[in-house]
């Protein structure tokens, strides 16, 4: 059996394999992981990679399969990459992404990947970046990396994307205080969710003030000023709009040539990340005796942290 090759025919046995070898943490898996990515890449840079953040509750599995089934209406191959938080007894996924959304999951140009979180970055999988290179392959034309929306999260997912979606419920200026300024800078497009109902008016509110905010932030592109829209998921309002915004997006930093600078830069910091993960890894697997010697002369406190990380350093050093 050749895994690319059965990726690459879009086989989804072979893509929810090769993402299952792609997200392993045995050191074994790794060079396979890696010769497979090799022959892979070929094929990806083709997809529209988009990711999407918010609070818990604000409704992002919701507002993932409504948007999901409009694109795979308009006859797209959608790939959803559910970050979930990990349990601690298993460190399995949690949520369970494909029970809350169903008719997504059914849909045969949709694929569903719920990732455990493992504890890494907020929320955000060690190999999402991998796991999306696979989906692209597979011939999927838009990419959704959901995250459980957790502190550093939405950091982590803009930095592996073209556009990132921040998704709020109708909270108005209560909420708008409550939001980290950092978050609203790093949206490209704010949605407005459950705006329908008795929350309509309250939606409608809640989207002009977050307007607002927008404009008083600079914006993170030249090429393209952050804009609201206010959707309901649960009645699947406003998915053709916000797919509008996307399209136009896309195209703004595209003609521009920002989507690709923006990617190689992603790639360039995507390595080093690898490095210095690689590096503590590989540190920390050769040399566990010491450092738990070192670890406790800390937490008793008779060495610094600092002095502590100087010790191991210089074993490092040795070592190379």
């Amino acid at each position: 059996m050749n895994l690319a090759a059965d990726v690459i025919k879009g086989n989804r046995r072979a893509l929810a394999k090769a993402i299952t070898l792609v997200e392993s943490t045995k050191r074994e898996d790794r060079a396979r992981a890696q010769a497979l990515l090799a022959e892979l890449m070929p094929k990806t840079g083709r997809a529209i990679r988009l990711g999407l953040s918010g609070a818990p509750g604000v409704g992002k599995s919701t507002f993932t399969e409504s948007f999901g089934t409009y694109l795979t209406a308009q006859g797209l191959k959608v790939a959803v990459l559910a970050v979930d938080p990990s349990s601690a007894r298993s460190g399995g996924s949690i949520l369970g992404d494909k029970t809350r959304m169903e008719e997504l999951a059914r849909d045969p140009l949709a694929f569903i990947r719920p990732s455990p979180s493992g504890g890494t970055l907020g929320g955000v999988a060690r190999r999402t970046r991998e796991a999306m290179l696979v989906a692209e392959a597979a011939g999927y034309d838009v990419i959704l990396v959901e995250t459980v929306g957790v502190g550093q999260s939405e950091t982590a997912v803009a930095d592996m994307v073209d556009m990132f979606l921040l998704l709020l419920s109708p909270g108005g200026g209560d909420e708008l205080q409550g939001i980290k300024r950092g978050i609203m800078e790093l949206a490209d497009l704010v949605i407005v969710n459950k705006a329908d109902g008795d929350l309509e008016a309250a939606a409608k509110r809640a989207e002009a003030e977050y307007k607002a905010a927008l404009h008083l932030m600079r914006p993170k592109s030249p090429h393209w000023q952050p804009t609201t829209l206010r959707v309901s998921a649960l009645k699947r309002i406003g998915m053709d709009k916000v797919w509008a915004v996307v399209q136009k997006h896309q195209q703004a930093l595209t003609m521009s040539g920002e989507i690709a600078a923006r990617r190689a830069d992603q790639a360039r910091a995507w390595m080093w990340s690898e490095i210095k993960e690689r590096l503590v890894e590989d540190f920390r697997s050769q040399n566990l005796e010491r450092i738990a010697a070192v670890e406790a002369e800390v937490i008793a406190g008779r060495t610094s942290p600092g002095a502590a990380a100087d010790q191991l350093l210089k074993l490092f050093e040795r070592e190379n």
